[in-house]
């Protein structure tokens, strides 16, 4: 699990909902649970949506958010060493040597690379089917991201939607002051419902899902350069500098001495 996903969601429960005890006490926070705010708020932002997309990609994106509080194990340094260990082994034993290796991972990706370019593909043409497949995952990503970037414009429109008919409910009622507070409170839920459906659900949710994508497009861009650069019979030194500059000036040190040791091995 993402811890900082799950720390994020716990304090601000707890902010909010402790925010409103110390102004108002037990009846304070009562006053913020009004069932008829959350059908039209969540209600109608659910039913837009049904209306601007197909239920089967509807369902698909609701289970996206999921991996907010999913840990990644996506580690590009880890994938630059495993490169540098193919580049090794293809610099001894030949191109072919890797298709046993590519038999015992785990990554689809590197392993189809591999599969590739031990068939003697054209480096091109590598290149392209490689491209192609990175180009349709980061669309599908793109979609589920703009699913949910949809969700938190429509949050707060249908609870204006639900304060509106709040107010007209209360304006027919102006025979009698004493329910013009009550009303009121009760139509400025929804806004309230809709902002906490923007900025606490969707919109973070987004963000957290952008942030995955670029990581994993990083991954499999590092993965794409590597392997062409193994086809190419690049030297192993050559290639991690290569790929190296993919990655931030941290992650390089981290990686420095690798190589090193691995050449003291050959």
């Amino acid at each position: 699990m993402d811890i900082a996903a799950i720390i994020g969601i716990i304090a601000g429960i707890v902010f909010m909902f402790t925010s409103i005890f110390l102004g108002g006490g037990i009846a304070g926070v009562t006053l913020f649970l009004d069932l008829p705010s959350a059908m039209i708020t969540f209600g109608g932002a659910f039913a837009s949506l049904l209306i601007a997309t197909p239920l089967d990609k509807v369902m698909g994106s609701l289970k996206t958010a999921k991996l907010a509080f999913k840990s990644q194990d996506l580690d590009p340094g880890e994938v630059i060493k495993n490169i540098i260990d193919l580049a090794f082994t293809a610099r001894k034993e030949g191109l072919l040597a890797l298709e046993e290796m590519a038999n015992n991972m785990d990554d689809e990706f590197l392993k189809k690379g591999i599969l590739l370019i031990v068939d003697g593909t054209d480096p091109e043409l590598v290149r392209n089917i490689l491209e192609t497949e990175l180009a349709f995952m980061e669309g599908r990503h793109n979609d589920h991201q703009a699913f949910w970037t949809t969700v938190g414009a429509l949050g707060p429109a249908w609870g204006m939607i639900g304060t509106l008919i709040g107010l007209i409910t209360m304006l027919d009622n102006l025979s009698d002051p004493s329910t013009l507070g009550p009303s009121m409170s009760v139509a400025l839920v929804t806004t309230l419902y809709g902002s906490v459906l923007a900025n606490f659900i969707a919109d973070p949710i987004a963000s957290k899902l952008k942030s995955r994508s670029g990581d994993e497009v990083l991954l499999k861009e590092v993965t794409i350069e590597g392997l062409l650069s193994i086809q190419a019979g690049e030297n192993p030194r050559i290639i991690e500098e290569k790929l190296k500059a993919f990655l931030s000036p941290s992650l390089r040190e981290s990686l420095s001495g690798e190589i090193s040791d691995q050449e003291g091995e050959d």
